[in-house]
Formats: C-alpha cells, structure tokens, sequence
C-alpha cells in the first residue's frame, strides 16, 4: 500500500504526483499488462534475442 504523506507535500498537485511516481515504481500496470495474455518461454525468448540483435546493431552504428 502507497502512503503519501500531505503534511510534506506542498499542495494537492504535488502529492499526486509523488504517488504517481510511487505507483509507477511497483510496475503494478506493468504487470497487469503482462498477465493478459500468455507468451510461450520459446516466444518470449526469440523476442528477447531479436532485440538484443537489434539494440547490437544500433550500437554498431554509431561507433
């Protein structure tokens, strides 16, 4: 659970946005979105190298 406290925060605005910072450092909707559909170990492995491949070429290039 996220307690954001209100006395430390300046004003309304500001505490929201610690929550959101708060809430986004879980990786709640991260994981959320992980659990909709369910990819194969092989598919999420394949996915992995090709991007590893791709961020190597990148790399690559500006050298």
């Amino acid at each position: 659970m996220l307690i954001i406290d209100a006395r430390e925060s300046d004003s309304l605005d500001r505490a929201l946005k610690i929550f959101k910072k708060k809430f986004e450092k879980t990786g709640t909707v991260k994981q959320l979105r992980e659990r909709q559909a369910f990819i194969l170990p092989s598919i999420k492995r394949r996915t992995e190298i090709k991007k590893a491949i791709y961020v190597e070429k990148l790399r690559k290039g500006e050298e």
